[in-house]
């Protein structure tokens, strides 16, 4: 533990040149007293290191001199995949592994390298959850990746969408798809695999057996397939709409690609107030009724007729909802006596 601190430190100073006690204390997250005793050390050991007080003081190391102990454990090897992704390696519980891994790999490039790199990390930042959602607060997660990569079962009381069930899961692998973790895994009696929202785990249990992983299981290209069934099962019927200029630009912002799209190829030439007419797949009835609504008055339904009637319905309900009330009337429609 202590020897993988001392590297650490000396990768920071060789990254960073010149850094104080308290900012070396902060990132290998000890106390200052630990740093020095770790600087004298590294002195006995014969390393030209050396510090300056005052404002502009800190430890470097003298100047042209680099380690090369840069070797990565085995460890940081397996996360090597995951230093572009620090956010979803720390839910995992590799946020540690990765940092050290990110030092020394900053630490083994030659100096005009090391700056590009840097300059990378400084100006282009990836954050995975859409807009309005942090992600998945999955409490199960990181036992979930110690099941993928121990290739162990695990029994789970699990939140389906028709209600709580227990499942023994063989999980192959780990999903991170807009923010969410999902788990591909296989089940006895179950003709291949399935994907399981880990945040709908409500209770894990390891199974300390191990389980066979089918040969030359590909989980990038199942999960893509995966992504074609949904997006294929997703839309059963279409609708007949028309869509104002403003209309057809809020769709764009919150429809899917594929309703986008069809608009885009069903759309005739607009009227002449700006309204055009196109074609759209829908989930159901009451998908479309919710996505609908959220256009307001800038989207009228011609079909189905079932679909117009609902949106007519609540609308009949909002402007009553929101009519102008008579002076002593109360919420709920009650006139005090």
């Amino acid at each position: 533990m202590r020897a993988g601190r001392l590297l650490s430190l000396l990768m920071l100073l060789q990254a960073h040149g010149r850094m104080t006690a308290a900012q070396l204390a902060e990132r290998l997250e000890v106390s200052t007293r630990t740093i020095y005793r770790d600087v004298e050390s590294l002195h006995a050991a014969g390393v030209p290191l050396y510090g300056e007080a005052g404002h502009a003081g800190g430890y470097q190391l003298v100047a042209g001199w680099r380690t090369r102990l840069t070797g990565l454990t085995a460890q940081e090897a397996e996360r090597l995949f995951l230093a572009g992704l620090p956010g979803p390696a720390a839910e995992l519980g590799y946020g540690t592994a990765v940092a050290a891994l990110q030092l020394k790999l900053h630490a083994a490039l030659p100096p005009e390298l090391a700056e590009r790199a840097a300059r990378i990390q400084e100006r282009f930042h990836l954050d995975t959850p859409n807009w309005y959602a942090d992600g998945d607060a999955s409490p199960h997660l990181t036992e979930v990746a110690e099941a993928v990569w121990r290739q162990r079962r695990i029994a789970v009381r699990y939140r389906s969408w028709t209600g709580e069930v227990d499942r023994v899961l063989e999980p192959y692998g780990l999903v991170l798809k807009g923010g969410r973790w999902y788990t591909v895994a296989g089940r006895s009696g179950r003709d291949g695999p399935a994907a399981y929202r880990v945040n709908q785990i409500l209770s894990l249990t390891a199974v300390d057996e191990e389980f066979p992983r089918p040969a030359g299981f590909d989980l990038p290209g199942w999960w893509r397939a995966h992504v074609l069934r949904f997006r294929a099962g997703l839309h059963r019927d279409d609708a007949t709409v028309r869509l104002s200029r403003r209309g057809r630009d809020r769709l764009r912002e919150i429809a899917s690609e594929l309703v986008i799209a069809a608009v885009d190829e069903t759309a005739g030439p607009p009227d002449d107030a700006g309204w055009v007419t196109a074609v759209i797949p829908i989930e159901s009835l009451t998908h479309a009724h919710g996505d609908l609504l959220r256009l307001g008055a800038d989207v009228e339904v011609l079909a189905p007729a079932a679909l117009r009637e609902r949106l007519a319905a609540t609308a009949a309900g909002l402007t009553a909802l929101y009519a102008p009330r008579p002076a002593g009337h109360r919420a709920g429609g009650q006139v005090p006596a």
